[in-house]
């Protein structure tokens, strides 16, 4: 990524800001965001690991904001919230048939690879840059992402009900409905993102559903609840899901080439196009 295109550029300081936010309040109360990183009572030195945690979400938030730092910092989440995804592995595994474990495992696995998509596009070589993207690394991290964004989707019909108790009562043209078109909307954006076909546009929408999320279910709580950790973790999560997708299109978008699978060979050529034009 250029980090002097301020714009298109976004979405990872979006994602670094969620880490570090995140990591604040889990310093401030002294514990894990317990619902999204389950880690249990009973663990040893439970206090001081949420502590150790808190710090490196906060340390490696700020390295995301800086060029030179970011691939670090980008590593550090990813190792961080794969371990909160691993974490949703017993419930994953004990109760297959319940999309609500899946979609917790799901939810913090997206984060994870996000980070590694980043981590990818910040390759220092031009050349290694390109050769990555249009490799078979990124587009198994590509379709991860794009799975676990139809995942999250399948939740919302999963658990209809619940999901739509979520949406303010006061939107037209009813809770249910818009409990229903979001999964629909998030689906279709996950299969437009594992195929390559609008996967920018798809990228966007993702991003801008789950920014609505925060905006109209997240705030009002925290507005209710100012000093509630649920509230303001819940907010910070979901804020991190967000700048995740961000990244991501921003990866995906005309800035960096969109490195959709019928592409490959075209973005693989684009260096030495490039050497070619600045020799003639």
């Amino acid at each position: 990524m250029n980090y002097r295109r301020a714009a298109s550029d976004a979405g990872i300081h979006v994602y670094g800001f969620a880490a570090f936010a995140l990591g604040a309040i889990q310093l401030v109360w002294g514990d894990f965001a317990v619902i999204w990183h389950p880690v249990q009572p009973g663990v040893p030195f439970r206090t001081p690991l949420a502590y150790v945690v808190a710090v490196c979400l906060i340390a490696a938030g700020l390295a995301v904001q800086r060029r030179g730092t970011a691939r670090t910092g980008l590593a550090v989440l990813g190792v961080l919230y794969m371990l909160a995804a691993c974490l949703w592995l017993p419930r994953v595994i004990g109760y297959p048939q319940i999309f609500g474990t899946w979609g917790g495992f799901n939810e913090q696995l997206i984060i994870a690879v996000a980070a590694a998509i980043g981590y990818v596009a910040l390759e220092s070589s031009a050349d290694a840059r390109e050769a990555r993207l249009s490799g078979r690394q990124f587009l198994i991290l590509r379709t991860t992402f794009g799975v676990c964004v139809a995942i999250l989707g399948c939740v919302h019909f999963s658990a209809l009900e619940q999901t739509a108790a979520m949406v303010p009562a006061w939107i037209p043209p009813g809770q249910r409905f818009w409990a229903t078109a979001t999964g629909g909307a998030m689906v279709l954006a996950g299969l437009s993102i594992i195929s390559g076909v609008q996967s920018v546009l798809a990228a966007r929408m993702f991003t801008a559903l789950i920014g609505v999320f925060a905006v109209f279910v997240w705030l009002p709580r925290i507005q209710a609840e100012p000093r509630g950790h649920v509230a303001w973790a819940g907010t910070m999560i979901t804020m991190a899901v967000a700048g995740a997708g961000w990244l991501v299109a921003d990866v995906f978008g005309p800035a960096y080439g969109d490195h959709d699978p019928r592409n490959a060979r075209t973005a693989s050529r684009a260096p030495h196009a490039r050497r070619n034009r600045t020799a003639g």
